[in-house]
C-alpha cells in the first residue's frame, strides 16, 4: 500500500507571475475589462436618456456632468471600450469561423485589435470635435 503521506513529485500549477505577459493574453484581459466598463458606460447612457426624457433642468445637469474634464474622460474611455470590445468580437468571430489560429496570424489579429481600436477612437473624438 502507497504512503499517503508522500508528496507526489509534481510541478506546481502556473501563477501569473510565472508567465511571460504576450499581446495574446493582454487581449484577453483586456477584452473581459472592456466587457465589465461596457455595463458601466450603458448605465451612463441610460441616465443621459431618462434625463432627456425627464425635462430641460435635468438634461443639461447631465450634459454639465459629461460635458466636464472628467465626463470627457470616462466618455473617451468608454469609446475605446466600445470599439476594443467589437474589434475583439470581431476577433473572436474569425476564430469561430475556423481561421487565424497560427500563432504569427493570432498576434497580428491581436496587435490589430489594440492599434485599431484606439485609431478607431481618436478618429471618431476629432470627428465629433470637428462637426460640433
Amino acid at each position: 500500500m502507497a504512503d499517503a503521506n508522500i508528496r507526489a513529485a509534481r510541478p506546481l500549477s502556473p501563477h501569473l507571475q510565472i508567465f511571460r505577459p504576450i499581446i495574446t493574453m493582454m487581449m484577453s484581459i483586456f477584452h473581459r475589462i472592456t466587457g465589465a466598463a461596457l455595463y458601466f458606460g450603458m448605465a451612463l447612457f441610460a441616465i443621459w436618456l431618462v434625463a432627456a426624457a425627464s425635462g430641460a433642468d435635468a438634461f443639461d445637469t447631465v450634459n454639465g456632468l459629461l460635458g466636464s474634464i472628467l465626463g470627457q474622460i470616462v466618455l473617451f474611455g468608454f469609446t475605446w471600450a466600445l470599439i476594443h470590445h467589437m474589434l475583439g468580437g470581431l476577433r473572436h468571430f474569425v476564430w469561430d469561423c475556423g481561421h487565424g489560429f497560427a500563432l504569427k496570424t493570432a498576434n497580428a489579429m491581436a496587435w490589430a485589435t489594440l492599434i485599431g481600436s484606439i485609431s478607431l477612437t481618436v478618429v471618431i473624438w476629432i470627428v465629433g470635435y470637428l462637426v460640433k
